[in-house]
């Protein structure tokens, strides 16, 4: 280890080379892994704050599933029936909307039931109430782009007029910030037409889906939940699963998966690449130690003490530009680097850093101590 750390001293310029490269693998990694994560939030954070175990869709709508479907009442009372569920409908369209002072704002529209485990109450004036139709509570971003509690908000095109009564924390359904409205409401803003007036009674009664709390450990594929699918004419999918039907998530987790599997792919062969090449140039001096009588178990611990502290520094010191970029940012875009994914996506790194650099073991076992003893002549 006296003679790893001595060489690393020795020729500090190249390790520092080396390290730079490791720090701005690492940074990247750490980068994409905040904006992948960040993305994922902004896309279903409204999805994952329901307090909900299992979505049911329409059976036969395969994608896009909360604007493609409907469930109907008799499905929606049907479900509410079940023995051992809890069950609620689920309203999900995006629109726009002008409010009273002029900011315009564009918003999904979550119609919930008022006071069932799917109405997310009100951190800041009041919840949702069936005697008051016309509420509707807004998530923290759309209170940041200038909506307050008091102001009237119209939908565009449709003349919907709501009242601005409660606040509640960040939540987002397709990279729009979120708004809870009564069941009702939301039937207005999903079946209106344009330029039409339609009384509430006239409305569909229909909902994008159905919310269901269910005991824990139910499998999304047990004979129950199943035969219950058959009679409500329904597909019912555990919560994580229903991500997939907010609009763009498969595309953005793939595309983001795959930078960060061919950064994953890159960082061993660049830090295999420089060990290979460091190897080489020390093989005299590898060839000294081993004609005085260093073991080819020393070798391997003094290459892979080096490569260790090059390439633990470097992830360090990345992981630290990685959240400075993340601070940095703050939330003027989607990026969310928790400790815990800023941890394992470090040891990740770590470990193929330390996998590349294990490419040149071969090399270092096989060193010849003839070489310093004058076997070239």
């Amino acid at each position: 280890m006296f003679l790893a750390l001595l060489e690393l001293k020795a020729a500090r310029g190249r390790f520092l080379l080396m390290g730079s490269v490791v720090v701005l693998v690492a940074a990247l990694v750490g980068i994409v892994a905040g904006f992948t994560t960040g993305l994922g939030d902004d896309t279903v954070s409204a999805l994952r704050r329901l307090p909900a175990t299992h979505i049911a869709f329409a059976a036969g709508s395969d994608s896009d599933q909360f604007a493609r479907g409907l469930i109907d009442d008799r499905t929606a009372s049907g479900w509410s029936r079940e023995e051992r569920t809890e069950a609620t409908p689920l309203g999900i369209s995006l629109t726009r909307g002008t409010t009273n002072r002029g900011t315009e704002v564009d918003l999904a529209a979550f119609g919930v039931e008022p006071g069932a485990f799917t109405d997310p109450g009100a951190d800041a004036g009041t919840p949702l109430d069936e005697a008051r139709p016309s509420g509707i509570v807004v998530s923290r971003q759309l209170v940041t782009e200038g909506v307050r509690i008091g102001d009237t908000l119209t939908i565009d095109r449709l003349g919907i007029t709501l009242d601005v009564v409660g606040t509640t924390g960040r939540s987002s359904y397709g990279h729009v910030p979120v708004a809870y409205v009564t069941t009702d409401t939301w039937r207005g803003i999903r079946f209106t037409a344009p330029g039409t007036t339609t009384l509430p009674a006239d409305l569909p009664a229909q909902y994008s889906a159905m919310a269901l709390r269910l005991p824990d450990g139910t499998d999304a594929d047990a004979p129950a939940l199943a035969e219950a699918d058959r009679r409500h004419g329904t597909a019912t999918v555990p919560l994580e699963k229903a991500f997939e039907a907010a609009p763009g998530y498969d595309g953005e987790r793939l595309t983001m998966t795959s930078i960060q599997t061919f950064l994953f792919l890159i960082a061993p062969l660049v830090v295999g690449a420089f060990f290979a090449v460091w190897t080489v140039q020390r093989t005299p001096e590898l060839a000294l130690l081993r004609a005085l009588g260093a073991s080819r178990r020393r070798l391997l611990g003094h290459t892979l003490a080096q490569a260790a502290v090059v390439v633990a520094a470097g992830t360090a010191v990345g992981a630290a530009l990685a959240s400075a970029v993340g601070l940095l940012v703050g939330e003027q875009v989607p990026f969310s680097l928790p400790a815990t994914t800023l941890t394992t996506t470090m040891a990740s790194v770590a470990l193929v850093g330390l996998a590349g650099s294990a490419l040149t073991l071969r090399r270092v076992t096989t060193v010849d101590p003839m070489t310093m003893l004058g076997a070239a002549r």
